[in-house]
């Protein structure tokens, strides 16, 4: 599934692409993606400019002359900026297309993801509305985390990858940063010390960073608004490598299923 960092790059990768670009025409060729695609696009988005592209969480935000499109990659979408004329593959379902002769093209095998649309503020969004801090933001911090841990005793892991807490960590970065600040996966989150909360805020950061910088992890589906995949999975020090020896101590990397999700932890590193 793309994940923040996944997000984060096609904003990046999109943005020299659609900002202050005016949309000529909305194809749809499936309707039915997690949610119907809302059929007031094809009569709504054209003539409109796209002013800004944003992202929130995990979904993408474009702004246009009279409210939003909010798309939602889902388990494996994917957007790519094409010549308008490219012939579609088979899950290609949705292209906005641009009076530059460009177009914005939705690729999603899963047909998990969404793109729907509003006129209301788009922070008051109902996916968007109750979601907690932008890790990478000043909000997410050292006393915000210790705060939000005091009465939860469900896993550390559990708890970051709660989008109402902080959005965006999902299983791979969430299993990156519990090892980079030495914390057990299965730790009940109000049993943390601040020094611990310190640390592991700093090292979601710098996961999610040092991930946006590489591109994002393809695992799977994953590629960029280029097509390119992402990178960073070359440098995972722990997820994925069961039975392997981790970098930092030579100790094998064990795997466990927290809410059937798989979980990868250094014994040694992450003393529980």
């Amino acid at each position: 599934m793309p994940e923040l960092p996944e997000v984060e790059t096609t904003r990046l990768g999109l943005l020299p692409h659609l900002q202050q670009q005016v949309i000529a025409a909305v194809v749809v060729r499936q309707f039915r993606l997690r949610w119907p695609i809302p059929e007031i696009l094809l009569t709504t988005l054209p003539k409109q400019t796209i002013s800004q592209i944003q992202r929130r969480g995990k979904y993408l935000l474009l702004t246009c002359d009279t409210g939003h499109i909010l798309i939602h990659l889902g388990m494996s979408g994917s957007l790519r900026v094409l010549p308008a004329e490219t012939p579609p593959t088979k899950h290609d379902h949705v292209d906005i297309v641009l009076e530059n002769g460009q177009c914005l093209r939705y690729h999603d095998p899963r047909r998990f993801g969404c793109i729907l649309w509003t006129d209301e503020p788009i922070l008051q969004h109902n996916l968007l509305a109750k979601l907690g801090p932008e890790p990478l933001s000043a909000d997410f911090n050292t006393d915000y985390l210790a705060t939000r841990l005091q009465n939860r005793r469900s896993s550390i892991k559990s708890v970051i990858m709660d989008s109402q807490v902080v959005v965006g960590v999902g299983n791979i970065y969430a299993s990156e940063s519990l090892f980079l600040a030495g914390v057990h996966p299965q730790r009940l989150a109000n049993t943390l010390t601040l020094a611990q909360c310190e640390r592991l805020v700093s090292s979601i950061q710098t996961v999610l960073q040092q991930a946006i910088a590489a591109g994002g992890t393809t695992l799977r589906d994953f590629t960029n608004s280029e097509g390119k995949p992402g990178y960073f999975q070359q440098a995972l020090q722990v997820y994925g490598r069961a039975g392997e020896l981790c970098f930092s101590c030579k100790t094998p990397v064990q795997q466990l299923t927290q809410h059937n999700r798989s979980t990868y932890f250094c014994p040694k590193c992450q003393p529980k």
